[in-house]
Parts: structure tokens; C-alpha cells; sequence
């Protein structure tokens, strides 16, 4: 061999052994970081005595929801003006955002029928009991509904935490709540829940924070100290959107804490995940029930939807600021953004209809109880930020998508969400993925949507982290 061919494949072995170093060190699984519980997050300097802080911020207050006649006042002023809406183009409803013929039908619904009943639905909103407490400098709100002793007899009893995201609220869990909690009068419902939902920091009546770094890890640490403070060492989770990356970074920082994980909107976006949902694509029979194949497949479907829906994530991801400006005080703008998402995100296929729509799976009302509570709050631009803190340089190096999560997961998929993943993906971050399940009907929103089907989905998982891993009722 000469001493050109041996240089050469001396080269080409390093290449090789560097490369292969590389990527096994991307693909690599890592330990969890160590994440402070007591960062402060406050406006005001942190406490010296944090032990002093504790016990004097450990109060938890009850609340109800209550806003003065100006407000709203004000409001429906606010709404006369939409006068100057530029019309859609000839032939086109929901492919362009939203219909602005269709938006000013919301608009008068919004000021002329449910703005005079706002009596009512703040009335409905307070029907669950509504706190605040102090965790970590923030001042943050929750739902608590708690069973009663002599409503326990006979059935198995656990705390479960559920997790909102963006651009919903608590609102959206409150027909999964009933589930959940008041059908525990019924003596052949075998389970009750002790049901925790706060408002994410920068949501709704939840504070957020003047300081850069809250993240979804960080928040992850809230949520925690938050069910500590309640007196729940171990509870479920249950989310999607921003609340499956909090539930999941939960259930990995914690798994002690944590006596199952389950998901509406399960995803691993690690580099090793990422590269064996392309190579499944050209063997789907391995890698997906018969029948579910579309959910999956072809890729390319699925990357043109995320191009066209994924708009609002980089802006709100790198300049968050000014799109929350241009919505502040700025009602029928914020309605047309908002809405926009329950119509595409619950159903691509509702952009071709003039109406998005929008009522074909909700009720006109519950969206704007959503909208009310965003309005009212002032806390567009405050929940937005959440998507630039996950992409903050601090926040990536965390790197909690490869780090493994041993904690039971469950995982429902309904067909007309963002994006899924298959379960050899998911198996790699969720060592103990328990139930895996398909939904041909639902979108982005099930716990709006379709709440008897996720109530099932997660009744039937929280039977199957029973049976496998002998867990302790309260």
C-alpha cells in the first residue's frame, strides 16, 4: 500500500472515529440537571431569609373572580370600533387567518349577546374554588377541589395536577374537571381526584415574572413546590401544549414526586427521536398500528402543516414583545389571533370553511371565557414570553429532552393534533411508556374538545400504573 492511500486512510479512519464520537455524544442519554427550587422570580429583591419568606408566603388565599361595570364598559366600547376591517380576498375564508367577515359576526355575538350576560359567566367561572398563593416571589392562581371524607368510601383517591398551555387557560379543563372531581357523588365511579390546575406563571391571574430565565424547567419547579405547598408529595399530571413540556420536565426532575405522567400531546424532540420518525417512514408497518398509519405518514404532510401553523411560534419565540403589543387593549385583534388557533388546530381542514369553524366542536361561549380571561388579565404579552425563555441559550443547554424520564407515561394521540410521535420515538425519553393510545376524532384542545374521551384515556391509565406498579391511594 502506498504512503498516499495509507495517509488517506488514516484520515478517513479519524474522520470516522470523530463523527462517531460526535454523534453518539449527541444521541447520548444524560443525567437530570439540578435545577435551584428557591429561585426567586419576584419583582422585589430575594429574601436573605428564605426559611422566614416561606412561612410567611405560605398562605393560601381564596379568591373570587370579580370585575367593576367600567371594565366592561370600556370593553364593549372598545368593540364598537371595528369599522375599518379589511375584507377578505374573493373565494378565500380561513387560508389566509382569520375570516374578517366571520370576525365581525364574533365580534357583535362577543359585545351584543355575551358581554350583557358577563354577570352570568363570571358566575360560572367562579364554580370552582379559585386561590392564590405565593411560590417562589410570584403570586400564582389555581384551582383546588378537594373530596370530602365520606365521598371516599370505597374508592381509590389520588391528587392530579393539570396543565394548561398556550393560547388556553384553566378554562379549558373545566367540563374535564366535573369528570374528574363531581362525578365522584356517583357511587359506580370507582376513583376520585383531589384536582389541582393552576394558571401558568404569566397566565391569566397568575403573575409574571421582570426577570429573564422562566422557562419550562423553571416553571416545572413551581408547579412542584406548588403541589408541596398543597401537602401532595406524589399526584398524576396530565397536559398538553406547554403543559406536556412542564408535565413531562416535572415527572424528569422528580420522579419522586410524580405517580404517573400523561399526555395529550406526548413529543421527544431529541436528535436520536427525530431521526427514527424519517427512517420509519420507509417502513411504517414496523413502527405503527394498522389503521394509525396517518397519523404518522407522509412526513411531508406533516412538515407543510407545521410550516403553515408555525408562524406565530417564531415570532412569539423572538420577538414576543411586539406581537404582545399590537394585542394589547386591542380586543378584536386579540380575538382574531386567539381564535384563529381553536379553528386550525382543532381540524386543518376547517381553514377552507368561512367560518373556521369554530362552533363545530365548542361552544361560542367557552371561547370567550377564554378570551375574557386573556382580555382581562392583560397577559398576552406575559404568557408568550414562555415561547422565547424555552429557545433562550440557558434554556436549551438543559438538554431535558435527553435526559430519561422513568416515571409511568401514558400517551393519547388524537388525530387532528399539531404533530405526533411514534412510540420507538417516545420509548427513548419515557423508559415506562405504560398506555399508548389512537383517537380518530379530536384535535389540539381535547380537554375542550372531546373531555369524556381524555377522561377515559386517563382513567384507563391511571388503571394500568395501578396494576403494574402497585401504587398508594391518599
Amino acid at each position: 500500500m502506498g504512503v498516499t492511500v495509507k495517509i488517506l486512510v488514516l484520515i478517513l479512519a479519524v474522520a470516522g472515529g470523530l463523527v462517531y464520537r460526535n454523534v453518539t455524544q449527541l444521541w447520548a442519554d444524560l443525567p437530570a440537571p439540578k435545577l435551584d427550587p428557591q429561585e426567586w422570580w419576584g419583582d422585589e429583591a430575594q429574601p436573605k431569609d428564605y426559611d422566614a419568606y416561606l412561612k410567611n408566603s405560605s398562605e393560601v388565599i381564596g379568591n373570587r373572580l370579580s370585575y367593576p361595570d367600567k371594565t366592561i364598559a370600556d370593553l364593549k366600547e372598545r368593540l364598537n370600533r371595528t369599522l375599518r376591517l379589511t375584507p377578505p380576498l374573493e373565494g378565500v375564508a380561513f387560508e389566509y387567518g382569520f375570516n374578517t367577515d366571520y370576525l365581525r359576526e364574533v365580534v357583535e355575538y362577543w359585545r351584543d349577546d355575551y358581554l350583557p350576560r358577563w354577570r352570568e359567566r363570571e358566575v360560572f367561572l367562579w364554580q370552582f374554588n379559585h386561590f392564590t398563593t405565593d411560590i417562589q416571589g410570584l403570586r400564582t392562581h389555581f384551582l383546588h377541589l378537594m373530596v370530602y371524607d365520606d365521598n371516599k368510601v370505597g374508592k381509590k383517591h389520588y391528587p392530579v395536577l393539570l396543565l394548561h398551555g398556550w393560547p388556553g387557560s384553566v378554562r379549558e379543563f373545566y367540563d374535564f374537571i366535573h369528570l374528574l372531581h363531581l362525578t365522584n357523588l356517583d357511587k359506580n365511579n370507582k376513583y376520585i381526584f383531589n384536582v389541582v390546575v393552576p394558571s401558568l406563571p404569566g397566565y391569566g391571574w397568575s403573575q409574571g415574572t421582570s426577570r429573564k430565565g422562566l422557562g419550562p424547567a423553571q416553571v416545572a419547579v413551581m408547579m412542584r413546590n406548588l403541589m408541596l405547598r398543597l401537602g401532595y408529595d406524589k399526584f398524576f399530571i396530565q397536559g398538553g401544549d406547554w403543559g406536556s413540556i412542564i408535565g413531562s420536565n416535572i415527572a424528569t426532575l422528580y420522579p419522586e414526586n410524580v405517580l404517573g405522567y400523561h399526555s395529550n400531546m406526548c413529543n421527544n424532540l431529541s436528535p436520536k427521536s427525530l431521526a427514527k420518525g424519517l427512517v420509519a417512514e420507509f417502513l411504517p408497518s414496523l413502527f405503527v398500528p394498522s389503521g394509525f398509519e396517518d397519523f404518522f405518514f407522509p412526513k411531508s404532510n406533516e412538515l407543510r402543516y407545521l410550516m403553515e401553523e408555525s408562524g406565530y411560534f417564531h415570532i412569539q419565540a423572538t420577538k414576543p414583545d411586539t406581537i404582545g403589543a399590537a394585542l394589547t387593549d386591542n380586543p378584536v385583534g386579540l380575538a382574531a389571533y386567539i381564535l384563529e388557533k381553536f379553528s386550525t388546530w382543532t381540524n386543518p381542514s376547517y381553514r377552507s370553511l368561512p367560518d373556521g369553524g369554530l362552533t363545530k366542536r365548542y361552544k361560542m361561549d367557552a371561547l370567550l371565557d377564554n378570551l375574557m380571561i386573556y382580555y382581562l388579565t392583560n397577559s398576552i404579552t406575559t404568557s408568550q414570553r414562555l415561547y422565547a425563555e424555552q429557545y433562550a441559550q440557558a434554556q436549551r443547554d438543559l438538554h431535558l429532552e435527553r435526559v430519561p424520564t422513568r416515571v409511568p407515561t401514558g400517551c393519547a394521540r388524537f388525530k387532528s393534533d399539531i404533530m405526533q410521535f411514534l412510540d420507538v420515538q417516545l420509548k427513548d425519553k419515557y423508559l415506562n411508556l405504560v398506555h399508548s393510545t389512537y383517537h380518530k376524532k379530536g384535535g389540539h384542545f381535547a380537554a375542550l374538545e372531546v373531555p369524556k374521551v381524555l377522561y377515559k384515556d386517563f382513567i384507563d391509565f391511571v388503571k394500568t400504573v395501578e396494576r403494574k406498579f402497585k401504587i398508594k391511594t391518599l
